[in-house]
């Protein structure tokens, strides 16, 4: 959520007017010296800040006077020579944004409805990011004293705080249906694969045409297409790559009873340190209807790395790489984005799971060959 907050930013306006078509936007920036510009940018529905306006801090103060847009948009600010922002939205009254030099993380606006809410929001947002810190520093210490028992607990309660996150963003969410804000938030969310396709679906369809004809929203719908196609319960979307010995294979040539999708890189650590796991599981089932088909996303010229990593992991089963790194077609078309990822297809192509990693893999072949 941060990140998102990064991304858009924060601040304020001023003074008084009578003109309905007009907000003020009225500043107040502590500990900042006089002419320190205060840079004013909008978003509109295609996702690109534009520079309303830049203003000077004169005696602690700044702002003036905007017309409203009928076009969905999310306005912030920024101060020169920082990189952080404040995030506002225009409202039938004066906004008040409050920003602090020694902590911009702090600074916030108010002013009707929609501010006081965002307000309300990233506050609790983050009070959510203290706890997991927190968390992570307590399962960290349980590590250091070997007490594994405190670090499970530990991590069933970050489960829990994470889970408790999402469900306060996806109400917001809901009540603030009518803020471009909550549609890039339902996008990052989804992106980060913190909900599902199929509850953003559902998110998205309290939207009204206003936001959902913008360009945020018509890319969300392809993001939601493409992972409704690599959803559990779904067909796997079949697709062809080129092999390491130059010809081409689809993924229909690797299926066998069940059969693993694994995206890798020769460069990804983490996924090199689960190919020992997954080489086991192959050779333990592989006689009993198992294939792994590998895309690799290993960039462009690295050819050579990508062959040597199959062969130093003694990864003896079918490889693809269009060496696109992560503008890979099959990626994208799986809306792959991190690595390891995997897909458990059935005989019959279904998605029957996802990300299996270490002992949850064998357990589930277990139950599928019925093997002890």
């Amino acid at each position: 959520m941060r990140r998102l907050i990064c991304l858009f930013i924060t601040l304020g306006f001023i003074s008084c007017s009578t003109d309905k078509d007009q907000y003020q936007l009225a500043g107040d920036a502590r500990g900042y010296s006089d002419g320190t510009k205060v840079y004013v940018y909008s978003v509109y529905g295609d996702n690109r800040p534009l520079i309303m306006d830049t203003l000077s801090i004169v005696s602690g103060k700044f702002g003036s006077q905007y017309a409203f847009s009928d076009l969905p948009s999310l306005n912030y600010l920024t101060v020169e020579n920082t990189q952080a922002n404040v995030i506002f939205f225009p409202e039938w009254k004066e906004v008040q944004v409050n920003i602090y030099k020694d902590s911009l993380d702090a600074s916030y606006a108010t002013g009707g409805t929609q501010n006081d809410d965002y307000y309300t929001f990233s506050r609790q947002i983050d009070t959510y990011n203290e706890q997991k810190q927190e968390q992570v520093q307590k399962y960290q210490q349980a590590r250091r004293e070997q007490d594994n028992l405190l670090a499970s607990q530990i991590q069933q309660q970050n489960l829990a705080l994470v889970g408790e996150e999402t469900q306060y963003k996806k109400k917001y969410i809901k009540d603030h249906s009518e803020s471009l804000f909550s549609l890039m938030l339902l996008s990052e969310m989804l992106n980060r694969k913190q909900i599902t396709a199929a509850e953003t679906k559902q998110l998205y369809a309290g939207f009204g045409p206003n936001l959902t004809d913008t360009q945020i929203a018509k890319n969300l719908e392809d993001t939601m297409t493409n992972l409704a196609k690599a959803e559990v319960g779904s067909v796997a979307p079949d697709f062809s790559g080129p092999t390491p010995d130059g010809k081409t294979l689809s993924l229909k040539d690797a299926m066998g009873k069940y059969t693993i999708i694994d995206f890798w890189a020769s460069w990804c650590k983490p996924c090199r340190r689960e190919n020992p796991n997954v080489v086991r599981a192959y050779n333990k089932y592989h006689d009993k209807g198992l294939n792994i088909i590998s895309v690799s996303l290993d960039r462009n010229g690295q050819r050579d790395r990508w062959i040597h990593a199959i062969e130093d992991d003694k990864m003896d089963w079918y490889h693809i790489s269009h060496l696109k790194f992560w503008q890979d077609p099959i990626a994208r078309q799986y809306n792959v984005k991190a690595i390891p990822a995997t897909f458990l297809l059935d005989e019959d192509g279904n998605i029957i799971d996802k990300n299996l990693r270490g002992q949850a893999l064998h357990d589930k072949l277990a139950t599928l060959m019925k093997t002890p």
